[in-house]
Parts: C-alpha cells; structure tokens; sequence
C-alpha cells in the first residue's frame, strides 16, 4: 500500500476533524496545513508542518491531495490552486456560493486531471444507504414527493460565526444544503423553483445577518415535487426527510433518529447510523441536552459527536480509498468531479433569484446563463 500525503486548507472544526481521522488511516499522512488562526495547535497535534500560504502548500511535491474546509466562500481559490498543482481535492460543503464559480472549479479540475470530491456527507450515512437500497429495488414504486425540514431555535451568540454572515456561508440554503442535494440526487435536478422568507426573529448585534426561515418549492418533470423548510426560528424544531411513492414511504428522521419504510401491509423501522448506541447518542443531542443539532456549529477544538464522526470517517475512508486506486461507482462519479454539488448550488441559485425578485424561476436560467457567457 503507497502512502498519500494530504494537505489541509482550513483547520476549525470540520478541517481539524477531517485532519485527525486521514491521518488515523493506513497508508495516509498529513504532511502540512495552513490557516490564519488554527493551524499551530492542529500541527502540533498531527506532527506536520505549517505553511503560510494556500500556494506554498499546494506546490508541495510531497501534497499528492489536498483537503478544503476553509469557510465557504473561500473554497474557489484554494482548489483551482490545488489543481493546478495537480494535487486531488477533496473541498468542503458547499463547494461555492455560485454556479459560476463551481463551472470554473470543474473546469479547472478536469483540465488538470484530478479528482474533486464534494464533502457532502449525508452521502456516507448509514440509513440514507438503507433508503437509496430500498428505493433501487422498488419497493416505494416511483417516487412523487420529498418533504424535508431542517429547522431549530438559536440563542443569542456571545461571538458571531462566519457560519451566520450569509455573504460567507450563504446562509442556511447553502451551508446546510445536505438535504437539497439528497432530494435531487432522488429526483435528479429540479425544473423550476420558489422560495420566500426572510430574517424573522434574529436581528441585532448577537446574532448574523442570514435569513432565519425559508420556504421552498422545487418543481422536477413527470410532475414530481419537493418543498424543503430551513432556519433557526422555529421553537418547535424538526429535520428529517419524507419521501412518497407510489407503492410506500420513507421517513429519514435525524431528530428521533430512525429510518422507517411505510408499506400498505405495515411498517420496518432501520438504524439511522452504525449501530444503536450512535443513534441514541444523536438522539440525545436532538432532544436539547446539549444543543440544537438542526443548526449546531462546533468549535475548533470541540470534537465531533459520535454520529457526526462515524460518517465523517466514513467519507475520509472512501476518498482515500479512491487516492489508492479504487474504482469509482458508478452512483458516486458525480460526487467525485463536482458535478453533483454543482446542480445542487444550481437550484440554490435560482432559489436566491426567485425570493429576491419574488418570483417563479426556472433553474435554466441559471444554468443557459453560464452558457451564454462563455
């Protein structure tokens, strides 16, 4: 077995999280980081160096991957960085706030020939497998409708996140965009689009500035639907995701922390995770003993709770497997070049366009956009 030597860009709480479980793997070693505030401690932990700039660690000819968990809205430069350096990528959720620069993003990473996995995690967890295996063997028929809702209640901040300044992470439509994703990768790309809300109960100097409800409407062909809920002002909270078809149902609640198949003749009920002591861990954490898990951001030094943890080194275990020579399935190429995330920040787009201009949009004009401009 070769060892592949990782690169991190962005040290915090998902990038410090992500270090320490490469680094665990056989065959795996981080040999350097960067960022501006964290990197010294997480260097010393991992025993590597730290670089002082994006492209002094990019050019390292002992980088074969880089991984980036900078905040959202400073993926684009490290990765087109990276592949020009033609080091492999693993980037963060969202991997841009725009569908132009994920179309730049893929364009150079495919130039330079190197993978680009998008860190969207719900991929890895345990019962979204189980309901992607239920649905490819039929038994909810076709499917006609998703519902999803990820939604909580925030306190005041003694400190504001990057997490809650939208021209930074977006706010909750693309940092949290796990479920839009997940429901497209069901139903494949959304045709067209509504949303409206608005920043409701969060206003002053404690709290962001991102809108605090959403609602939305998602169109597909063949006369199919979504409607999706995000925000942090919602006392009584909920995350989950129903999914309706012709012959059952599916429920993935990652509140009560179950997968449940809802048949004519009965129902089936799954594990959400690994095992059964995760899923009470996450069911804990959810019932408010610690903290809203529908909107909880970690601290860097804080480490990742059992679940969260379980599918993170989940998603590092797959993306090295890949840097060893792994074959790619055929479900997870458009995890690996980009391209699913881009159609999920497609319809987030068009989704921004139609609060803004209060509107109906059609996600194509987002997409025949970027067409007409090149």
């Amino acid at each position: 077995m070769k060892t592949v030597n990782y690169g991190i860009i962005g040290t915090g709480y998902f990038g410090a999280g992500l270090g320490r479980l490469i680094d665990a793997l056989e065959g795996a070693k981080v040999v350097a980081v960067y960022d501006p505030e964290n990197a010294e401690k997480v260097a010393t932990e991992l025993k590597c160096d730290v670089e002082d700039s994006i492209e002094a660690l990019c050019s390292r000819t002992d980088v074969d991957a880089v991984i980036v968990a900078s905040p959202n809205g400073f993926h684009k430069h490290p990765v087109q960085c990276a592949a020009e350096n033609k080091k492999h990528v693993f980037c963060e959720k969202p991997i841009a706030l725009s569908y132009q620069d994920c179309n730049e993003m893929i364009e150079k990473t495919k130039e330079n020939g190197v993978i680009f996995m998008a860190g969207h995690v719900m991929n890895f967890m345990n019962g979204v497998r189980t309901a992607k295996k239920l649905i490819n063997e039929g038994r909810i028929g076709e499917i006609l409708f998703c519902h999803a809702e990820r939604n909580g209640w925030e306190e005041a901040q003694t400190e504001i996140s990057w997490k809650k300044k939208r021209e930074i992470s977006g706010g909750h439509l693309y940092h949290h965009i796990h479920e839009l994703d997940f429901i497209q990768f069901l139903m494949g790309p959304a045709e067209r689009v509504t949303m409206m809300g608005g920043n409701v109960a969060h206003h002053g100097e404690k709290f962001g500035n991102e809108d605090d409800m959403l609602f939305i409407s998602l169109e597909f062909s063949n006369n199919r639907f979504a409607t999706l809920q995000y925000g942090s002002a919602f006392r009584w909270g909920e995350h989950y995701v129903k999914i309706q078809g012709t012959k059952g149902a599916i429920l993935i609640d990652l509140q009560d922390v179950k997968v449940v198949l809802k048949m004519p003749e009965g129902e089936e009920q799954f594990l959400l995770h690994e095992s059964k002591e995760v899923d009470d861990d996450r069911t804990r954490i959810y019932k408010g003993l610690e903290m809203d898990g529908a909107i909880m951001y970690g601290k860097p030094n804080h480490a990742p709770p059992l679940w969260l943890h379980g599918i993170m080194n989940q998603e590092m275990i797959y993306f090295h497997d890949i840097m060893q020579g792994a074959e790619v399935e055929e479900e997870f190429k458009p995890l690996l070049d980009g391209t699913a995330a881009r159609a999920a920040i497609a319809t987030a787009d068009a989704l921004t366009l139609s609060k803004e201009e209060d509107r109906k949009v059609s996600v194509r004009e987002i997409t025949d956009k970027e067409v007409v401009m090149k």
